[in-house]
């Protein structure tokens, strides 16, 4: 297995660090170049405890008359303006192959200042945190952040987060909703219902979440909704994102790593996977969050879904409220798979 460590500059940045990635045996440093805000710790370093980014931000050099009414954050947290090229070009001294990490449509900042370009979903409510693909002015913003993201950089690989619709669990700052949505009605409360994605399904949308949230029935909603809604919403969230995809890999000259799931309603960081995809890209990285049967099975159905000179990828996080009792055996138990 190709083992691919995922980090943002900062950490690049600290002393020791490329020593870790080689004692630690791995192969790939992601580089986050563009990301969205975060609170991120900082064990290593003597200096801080954590990294605030507020908002999502572009770690590059944000250039004038590069974009349109779209125009990426600038970090002020971070001392360069160019800290993810600096730490790319670290690792590339060091030897160690580096990967562009980017987020395309999640994006709190932008979505607040311009909540027309956002998700909408059946109540008339926005998802600031979503930039709705279906949009032509988000498909051009994307498309210009890979090209001013990759400018310049000698990189292994590009990985690409949420290219595709987030939903209704991701998610903004301390997050109050957990747990509280059943697995069925968070589907629903995903689909956009904005003018150029689903407009006309609202009530039908609206109908199923009230009868779902009262008899508590916890199985896939979509399946009950009227084939002509399904096919519209599926057919139309999966065109926005093979449009989206395209539209960035005209700025891309590597290997791409997608991020997706197999089941094709998936919405967020890493969205359904599109028929097409797999035509475009070398990799697909698939969560695989916690040991269990719906991470294997996940492997599983990805590896069907899949050509096999396509990479199945399996996406374990190493730190986490609820980390991996033994990450060692889970990771051999999905190589396994």
């Amino acid at each position: 297995m190709k083992v691919v460590g995922y980090a943002y500059p900062w950490d690049v940045a600290e002393p020791g660090f490329v020593e870790r990635v080689r004692e630690l045996g791995v192969d790939e440093v992601a580089v986050a170049v563009s990301y969205h805000s975060a609170r991120a710790a900082t064990p290593w370093s003597r200096e801080r405890t954590a990294v605030l980014a507020r908002h999502a931000a572009l770690y590059r050099p944000v250039r004038e008359g590069a974009w349109g009414r779209l125009r990426p954050g600038v970090p002020d947290w971070v001392e360069s303006p160019d800290a993810a090229g600096e730490a790319i070009a670290l690792l590339g001294e060091a030897g160690i192959p580096a990967a562009a990490w980017l987020v395309l449509t999640h994006d709190s900042r932008l979505g607040t200042e311009f909540p027309e370009l956002t998700v909408r979903n059946c109540f008339g409510e926005r998802y600031p945190w979503a930039l709705c693909p279906s949009q032509g002015e988000v498909r051009a913003y994307a498309a210009a952040l890979a090209a001013e993201s990759l400018a310049g950089l000698e990189i292994s690989s590009v990985v690409l987060e949420a290219c595709g619709q987030l939903g209704v669990l991701h998610q903004c700052r301390h997050e109050k909703t957990d747990a509280v949505w059943a697995p069925a009605v968070a589907r629903l409360l995903s689909v956009c219902c904005c003018d150029a994605c689903a407009p006309g399904c609202e009530t039908a949308l609206r109908e199923e979440i009230g009868r779902l949230m009262a008899t508590g029935d916890l199985t896939l909603a979509e399946d009950r909704l009227a084939p002509e809604v399904r096919e519209l919403v599926l057919s139309t969230r999966q065109a926005s994102a093979d449009a989206l995809r395209r539209a960035v890999l005209e700025h891309v000259g590597s290997a791409v790593v997608l991020h997706g799931s197999a089941d094709p309603w998936a919405t967020g960081a890493l969205p359904g996977l599109t028929p097409a995809a797999p035509e475009d890209v070398d990799t697909v990285v698939f969560p695989c969050w916690r040991p269990g049967s719906d991470s294997l099975d996940e492997i599983t159905r990805a590896r069907a879904l899949l050509p096999s000179r396509v990479g199945v990828g399996a996406y374990v996080t190493a730190v986490a409220a609820a980390p991996v009792p033994d990450p060692g055996a889970y990771v051999a138990e999905l190589g396994r798979a």
